[in-house]
């Protein structure tokens, strides 16, 4: 089941004002923060890496995977706290790896 464009606007509604984006990735996305890959959201799931300063604000997580055969991540359960979600991904920010460069299309 892809994610629904609702869902998306939802979460994006929920972190206005935050230096967030996303990015389609065949039926399902990419929410970036501040240029930074920090949660994957599919089949209307928000899962953000599994990472130490993650399970520290998210003890009773669930690890799942965001599609079969990848690695598991952590289901964000309180979608509906907007100070949380600010706190997570500030929190994870650190911890996240700074995106790849696009390369170019060739002439």
């Amino acid at each position: 089941m892809a994610t629904s464009r609702e869902f998306v606007d939802f979460i994006l509604d929920q972190c206005a004002g935050l230096p967030v984006r996303t990015r389609s990735m065949m039926g399902e996305y990419l929410l970036y923060y501040r240029d930074k890959l920090a949660a994957s959201l599919c089949d209307n799931r928000m899962l953000v890496k599994d990472l130490p300063v993650a399970r520290a604000l998210m003890r009773d997580a669930v690890l799942e995977p965001p599609y079969p055969g990848a690695k598991d991540m952590l289901v964000v359960e309180r979608l509906d706290d907007r100070a949380f979600l600010a706190e997570l991904l500030e929190a994870v920010y650190p911890e996240l790896p700074m995106a790849k460069p696009r390369k170019g299309k060739k002439a």
